[in-house]
């Protein structure tokens, strides 16, 4: 009893500072790991921004965890039922208080955040969740089961196939061997676990799988987040032999020279009321007095080259339900000055 009780109470306690401890490695690795820049930055990064990168950055995780932990349950519960014990096994405690409408939001949020090319493997989750726990509950209702466990996965496998076979070829003939093997691996595997499997090696396989998923899981996702962007990418044009404030002059003003201006691109980290404060692209925090700042102008973050050719019926395997539902930002011409140059400068 104290075992999954000690095991819950660390977790609770360890769950909320993973994503601090994301946030503060992300912050760390921006300040090119110069902690006066990282302290900086902790000023004047939004909290809220920082965490709405991470939640956007992350929120394929919550199916992921939700679903595996699920499967191995489930297979935990009806292989060996005498080893299912919630008061001291995590696994078996996890998967008894799970409702069962947390299971269907999770597969929803999978369906909407996850890659095409990872849906088959959802369809697969979310078959031999429904076959477990059908077996479950209704062990008494042979026709029910057998409809569930075999029938279900064989017409859905037909159906993926049916949809995917162009783009498995596709993806064999251009040598994209991990994306053929993610889309035609997971339809056929649904008929696998569908029911128990042998007792005496459902508790070690079960257990070594979901340690497995616990400690590879975080390093995923680690090495995601510390990929995207938190601050804006801005470019500035800076005429350095201006001064910082200008004096007052009843005159005209005068067309400025632009011989000496210059273009300083990085990280917009704040404005304050004297001077605009930017990382630039060699890590180095640069204070631009106001009064030198001649225009600025935010630039888009770069679309991702795409490392997959494979399509299906049109929809790209690399992005996801939420991509064609969004949106898209109209295409324009950008400016030359998120590419460093002064506008019209050759």
């Amino acid at each position: 009893m104290a075992g999954a009780r000690q095991a819950q109470q660390w977790l609770l306690t360890l769950l909320p500072a993973f994503p601090v401890l994301l946030l503060v490695l992300r912050l760390w690795q921006l300040s090119r790991q110069d902690m006066s820049t990282m302290l900086l930055l902790v000023q004047y990064v939004s909290p809220l921004g920082l965490l709405s990168a991470l939640l956007i950055a992350l929120v394929w995780a919550f199916p992921v965890v939700v679903l595996a932990f699920g499967v191995l349950g489930r297979l935990l519960r009806l292989s060996a039922p005498d080893r299912f014990d919630p008061e001291r096994s995590l696994l078996a405690s996890g998967t008894a208080r799970t409702p069962g409408w947390v299971i269907s939001a999770a597969v929803a949020l999978g369906a909407l955040t996850w890659q095409l090319r990872f849906l088959p493997s959802l369809l697969m989750l979310g078959l031999w969740l429904l076959a477990l726990r059908t077996r479950y509950l209704h062990p008494d209702q042979p026709t029910r089961i057998l409809v569930v466990t075999v029938a279900l996965p064989v017409a859905a496998a037909v159906l993926a196939y049916s949809v995917l076979a162009p783009a498995i070829w596709t993806a064999v003939q251009e040598g994209e061997l991990s994306t053929a093997a993610l889309l035609a691996v997971p339809p056929a595997a649904t008929l696998l676990l569908t029911g128990p499997i042998p007792g005496w090696i459902a508790p070690a396989l079960t257990h070594g799988l979901a340690f497995t998923v616990a400690a590879v899981l975080p390093v995923v996702m680690g090495a995601v987040f510390l990929r995207v962007p938190l601050l804006p990418i801005a470019a500035i044009e800076v005429d350095p032999k201006k001064a910082a404030e200008a004096p007052v002059s009843d005159a005209v003003p005068s067309p400025p020279d632009r011989a000496g201006l210059e273009v300083v691109l990085g990280s917009l980290i704040t404005v304050t009321d004297t001077s605009t404060i930017v990382l630039d692209q060699s890590g180095r925090v640069r204070f631009l007095p106001n009064g030198q700042v001649e225009s600025q102008v935010l630039c888009p973050q770069a679309a991702q080259v795409p490392y997959s050719l494979v399509s299906v019926r049109g929809w790209p395997v690399e992005e996801t339900a939420l991509d064609w539902m969004m949106p898209r930002r109209q295409m324009v011409d950008p400016d030359v000055r998120c590419e460093g140059r002064l506008p019209g400068a050759g």
